[in-house]
């Protein structure tokens, strides 16, 4: 079955501009990002190619570089931006996507949100 195979990206640290308040629009924050992506590896499983796959290496550096631009004010917008770029750009069958800030609570020790998008949404 296509797209039954997962690329998993966990603890991804980055930091951005994100946020409501005007102190969260002055300077970056941590910003944490777990990717959880369908894809189907067998060609690469076969071949132990790089081409045949969905080169995490390359998705990981594109996601950097948009959390470090974008500056949305919303975990929710970073999240569906980062499936998006997940699933249109880099052909993933389907996207989880969780971006959290950490001690952006008191008392909690991250907050944030977990979406699931996949090539339906973006059409």
């Amino acid at each position: 079955m296509a797209g039954s195979d997962t690329v998993i990206i966990r603890d991804l640290l980055v930091r951005g501009i994100i946020g409501v308040n005007d102190w969260e629009r002055e300077k970056k924050q941590d910003i944490v990002i777990n990717l959880s992506l369908s894809v189907d590896a067998r060609a690469a499983g076969e071949s132990d190619d790089v081409a045949d796959v969905l080169n995490y290496r390359t998705l990981t550096k594109r996601v950097i570089a948009h959390v470090e631009t974008a500056e949305p004010y919303l975990v929710e917008a970073l999240a569906h931006q980062i499936a998006r770029i997940a699933v249109v750009d880099f052909g993933a069958a389907r996207a989880k996507v969780r971006v959290e800030k950490p001690g952006a609570l008191r008392y909690a020790r991250s907050v944030g949100v977990e979406v699931e998008r996949t090539a339906a949404d973006y059409a």
